[in-house]
């Protein structure tokens, strides 16, 4: 037996549910406030966004789970010591809606939308001086999949493209750097810096107030990763120092951003309300049954979350 483990509202639950069960017409999955305590002792897999550990903790025969989200940094802390193997969501679709994402907000500070927007306030008619995209740096912090697809879309588009990774990796027609060495000279040079990092024990906090001090002048930052990764307060003071040009920022601490939160009315920064790379339900669900139809037929799991990394 499957049960499907969430937070979420039972309207949304339950339209995950259907998209499931048609992908896996030959599994039972019960929603895990719909079972008894005589079915949770049949559960082997769980099927998972953001559950409650409790809610876990209370599946004894739990073998593995398998996360609806491709970020599972908050399941592996919220877990703790329990081990249990767990799959992340690899959906080439996320990739490609990502990249999107990263092309679209790139243009908007390519071709200066930011200052556009306070001219129109201010009533200015003023026209900026036009750079080609060969003549701007994007540097892409993270070189996973969704790295990989933004770079290749930001290419295609003709923008000079630099990559940084924790590990050393190679990407066609970009260079790439790895290690704190590395992060420095990628910082130096990128006049648009695109975090799509994990958010781990060791990228908490990795965008302060030294590292971005590291970025030329006037360069800007997309965060479509999670919001710890970069030091709120360190990002403003760059921001109204105007050592930085912009932010888009589309992840925060919490969420949804308080109301009260300074961010929402900063002039320098663009609020996005967690949008960049929505899971696709439809696509989702086809790469969860496939696992799990696999795991059926071989006994052999997914890729599962290194849980010392967090990924």
């Amino acid at each position: 037996m499957i049960a499907l483990v969430t937070r979420m509202t039972a309207d949304v639950e339950q339209l995950w549910l259907a998209a499931l069960s048609q992908n896996l017409p030959g599994e039972t999955i019960v929603p895990f406030r719909q079972l008894d305590e005589d079915a949770r002792q049949k559960v082997d897999i769980a099927i998972v966004a953001n559950p409650d550990p409790a809610d876990i903790a209370r599946l004894p025969g739990l073998k593995w789970i398998h996360s609806v989200w491709a970020g599972v940094e908050r399941l592996v802390s919220e877990l703790g010591e329990s081990r249990l193997p767990i799959v992340r969501l690899v959906d080439p679709q996320l990739s490609r809606t990502m990249a999107e994402a990263v092309l679209v907000w790139t243009y908007y500070l390519f071709r200066d939308m930011p200052a556009y927007a306070k001219f129109q306030r201010e009533h200015v008619w003023q026209q900026l001086a036009y750079r080609r995209p060969e003549q701007v740096t994007i540097g892409l912090l993270g070189l996973g999949a969704l790295g990989a697809a933004s770079a290749s879309r930001l290419k295609e588009a003709g923008f000079s493209v630099i990559g940084w990774s924790r590990s050393a990796k190679s990407l066609a027609g970009v260079e790439t750097f790895h290690g704190e060495e590395g992060l420095d000279l990628l910082l130096s040079r990128s006049d648009i810096l695109v975090c799509l990092l994990p958010l781990t024990s060791e990228t908490k906090g990795l965008l302060n107030r030294d590292r971005l001090s590291k970025l030329p002048a006037d360069a800007s930052l997309i965060n479509f990763a999670r919001g710890p990764i970069v030091v709120d307060g360190d990002l403003i003071e760059a921001l109204d120092s105007g050592a930085m040009k912009h932010a888009v920022l589309d992840v925060f601490d919490i969420e949804p951003l308080p109301a009260d939160n300074a961010l929402w009315d900063h002039p320098a920064i663009t609020v996005l309300p967690h949008i960049s790379a929505p899971t696709d339900r439809e696509t989702a669900a086809a790469i969860v049954a496939g696992n799990i139809l696999t795991y059926r037929s071989t006994g052999a799991l997914p890729t599962t979350v290194d849980l010392e990394r967090g990924y």
